[in-house]
Formats: C-alpha cells, structure tokens, sequence
C-alpha cells in the first residue's frame, strides 16, 4: 500500500483529509498525518480509514529522513515559509511534492534539479493561488485556440461571510489567517496595467482605489488591488495584454473603513509600542493621537479623521469596542499590527453558528474576428460549517486532487511548477466540478476600462 504524507494538520487539511480518506481504499494508499503536535494530527485524522497521525518535526533531520523515505507523494501544508525544507528533503529522497503556497524564490531555484530527478513539484494549487490560475487559464486557451487575442483581464477572490452570518456593520470575520488580513498591502506598491497605461498605488492610497463587482444572487463587492499584478504576464503568457489586474474582495464599505486603521497607524507592523501588554484598548487608540488636556480620545480620533458622530464608520469603529478603557492588549513588545489584531480577533472571529464563503471573479477581454468581446466567469463556495468550510473545501480538494493524479501519474512533468497547463488543470477542474466549485460564464461586449467608468490614460 502506497504512503502520502501530509506535513502539517491545521484547520484547512479538514477536507483535504475526508477527500483522500474516501478515495483511500479503492485507490489502495495510506495518509500519514505528520504534525509537530501529535494531538492536533490526532484529532484531523479522527475516524477516517487509512489514516495514520504522526509526531514530525521538521527541524529534526532524523525525523524528516524517517517518515518521508517510505511516503510515494509528501503534501506540504505547512506555513509558506517551511515548505522549502521539505522541498530539498523531498529532492534528496526522490519523492514529488505538493504545496498550496505562492512558488518562492528559493522553490523556483530547485527547478532544474527537480527536472533532472524527473520529479513533480506542484505548488500554488489551492484556492487563490490554485483555483484562480486553472479557471484563468482553461478560458484565455479556449480563446486563444479559437483565434482570439486577449485584451484583458482581471481577476479577484475574496474570503468572506455566507449571507446567513454576515451579521456585523463591516460584513467580515477572520475566515482564514487574521496576520495576512492586517498587513495586507504592506511591504510593496500595488502594480498593474490598465489600457496600456502603468498603474501604481502605494499603501496609504490601496484601500480608497476599489472596483466594484456583482455577483448574481450574492449582490455588490469592491475590490482592491494585490500587490504586484504585472507578476502574471509572463505565467499566463500574456506579454502584450492591454489590461492586468488582480485584486481582493470585500462587501462595499469595509475598504473605506479599513483605511482608518491605515491612516492611523495601527496596521504598521515595523516596530514595537512600549509596555503594550498592559496597555489598554482605550491607551492603544489614543496612542495615534494628538495630546489635548480636554478632548476625549472618541472627540480627537473623530476630528482626525473627519468622522461625523451619525457617519457609519463611526459606527463601525464603536462595534469593535476600540474605547475600552479596562480591556488590555496583553501582548509583550507588540507591533501596533499584532495589537489591532488582538482587538480585531475579539469581535471577528468565527462563531460556532458562523459560516464562510469564497468569491472569485475573473473578466476576459478579447479581439475574435475583428470583434472586441468579454467573458465575466464567477464563482462562489458556501461552507458547510466550522469544519467543512467553504476556505478548507477549495483548498483541501485541489491539493488531494492534484496529488492523486501525480501518485497515479496523470501529471508527470517534471519541475517546479504552478497549475496552468492543460495536463494539470483540465482533470482537476472536472473534479471540482463534479464537487459543486462551478464557475458561471456571461458573455458581453468589451468596451475597454471605459466600460466601467473609468479613463484610458
């Protein structure tokens, strides 16, 4: 019986787990959940077949050497930053790899090694990166093989509420990792291209620059830009495109709320606030403004930031109880980013009713036989509840599907790669098809950014 071995047992294996679990007894494998907490690896294995929970440390090089030799295929689930230690262990004992995580430079310099092994190195196969490239690419070939030349496209996920538990004035919780929320944006310029026009947005402009988007039957979105669109030219082939842009999605309203918190200061990451532990939420606040013998803290951020008493965002600020004078951070030497999460973690953290959903909109413009068109694809995943959930479901079912195609070698080109050719993505995607992650198509006339209210320069 053949071994895959999954590193790493958080919430986002739950799925990952059940879907490989099913498939284990016809497809005669074994899982081997390793985690360096043997009880958290225990309790993601719980009843399923075939399944086994490991103690695996990955620092530990006998460790490592130990549970990988026997495995045929070594699913890495590990935080982005790890997967490099597995790679190089996966190199040196001849076993392919599977991660979800964006190709680092240090994975993409594996490349031509991992070719010369005649290994598979499959990464960015989850949601956003994942499932974003595979449905990008399965249309900008369908076009291209008809004839046609892409003019543009842009793309955008989001990790949001089901209708059902959007239930806050900012329609948002923590769905997956709260530090990627609170600093996202930081550490670039946000790069795209629009009409063949440059476009930059530095940090304290990225969350008053969004789109607007519609989703049959889940209403309006906005989205703001990721850091470095212009990255996926060269992947998706698209050197001469007019238009480039990918972003992130969020309900209409929480970007402008968000850029208090920018403006502040509270999302700065780059140093640390003395005696924050016993700082109090009240302190922390006041902490970013100016000193007056007579104004409140509420009086002083309003003015600073041009807040009316009846506005909504004062309203949104009061909902995360930001002004409580008895509450403390409790953090030692925190960042004023891991001190807003604290405070943010309180109030947008899933309840055990709570559940999630995935957004994804893509937009192809494209010249066929002399005619300019659009293609508007959509999707969205509704989670089942606190285990199941719409971030574990299209995480987890790309990776399981990805690694059983490789271990029965229907992907079996070698290298480092991301999922945008056909020998990858077609399979997967009538996967999950089949697993209910559709995408709807709706065909309209391209009018270029003008269409949507903008300018060509």
């Amino acid at each position: 019986m053949q071994q895959i071995l999954l590193i790493g047992a958080g919430k986002s294996t739950a799925v990952l787990i059940k879907y490989l679990s099913e498939k284990s007894s016809e497809e005669n494998f074994q899982i081997i959940v390793a985690d360096k907490d043997l009880s958290l690896a225990k309790k993601a294995v719980k009843n399923h077949q075939n399944c086994q929970a490991v103690s695996f440390d990955i620092f530990d090089a006998e460790s490592c050497e130990t549970h990988i030799t026997p495995a045929a295929i070594v699913i890495s689930m590990l935080p982005a930053r790890l997967h490099i230690e597995i790679a190089k262990s996966c190199l040196k004992l001849k076993k392919n790899l599977v991660t979800a995580s964006y190709i680092s430079n240090e994975m993409k310099a594996l490349d031509a090694e991992v070719k010369k092994a005649g290994l598979v190195f499959m990464n960015e196969i989850g949601v956003d990166p994942g499932i974003d490239h595979m449905s990008a690419m399965q249309v900008i070939d369908r076009i291209r093989d008809e004839g046609g030349k892409i003019l543009m496209f842009e793309s955008f996920c989001g990790g949001l509420l089901s209708p059902e538990s959007d239930n806050n004035l900012w329609n948002y919780k923590f769905t997956w990792n709260p530090r990627n929320v609170v600093v996202a944006g930081q550490g670039g310029v946000a790069k795209f291209i629009q009409e063949g026009n440059y476009k930059y947005i530095p940090y304290h402009r990225l969350f008053r620059r969004t789109e607007f988007l519609d989703i049959e039957d889940y209403g309006r979105f906005e989205a703001y830009a990721n850091r470095n669109s212009l990255d996926y030219r060269e992947a998706y082939g698209l050197q001469d495109i007019l238009t480039l842009y990918r972003g992130t999605m969020r309900r209409v309203g929480y970007s402008r709320a968000w850029n208090m918190f920018v403006q502040l200061g509270m999302t700065d990451d780059s140093f640390t606030m003395e005696d924050s532990e016993n700082m109090t939420y009240r302190e922390f606040v006041n902490s970013f403004l100016p000193y007056s013998p007579t104004d409140s803290v509420e009086l002083k951020l309003r003015h600073n930031l041009r807040i009316d008493q009846d506005d909504i965002m004062w309203e949104k600020l009061l909902e995360l109880d930001l002004f409580n004078n008895i509450k403390k951070i409790g953090i030692k030497k925190a960042t004023p980013a891991q001190a807003l999460q604290k405070i943010l973690e309180e109030k947008w953290s899933l309840s055990s009713e709570d559940k999630d959903m995935i957004v994804m909109y893509h937009k192809f413009g494209y010249e066929l036989n002399g005619e300019k068109k659009q293609i508007d694809a959509t999707m969205v995943c509704l989670g089942k509840n606190q285990t199941e959930t719409a971030m574990a479901k299209t995480v987890g079912l790309p990776v399981g599907i990805a690694t059983l195609k490789i271990l029965k070698n229907k992907i079996n080109t070698p290298g480092v790669h991301l999922p945008i050719s056909r020998e990858v993505y077609q399979p997967i995607l009538q996967e999950l098809q089949e697993n209910g992650i559709i995408f709807k198509e709706k065909q309209t006339i391209y009018l270029g950014y003008n269409a949507i209210g903008g300018v060509s320069n």
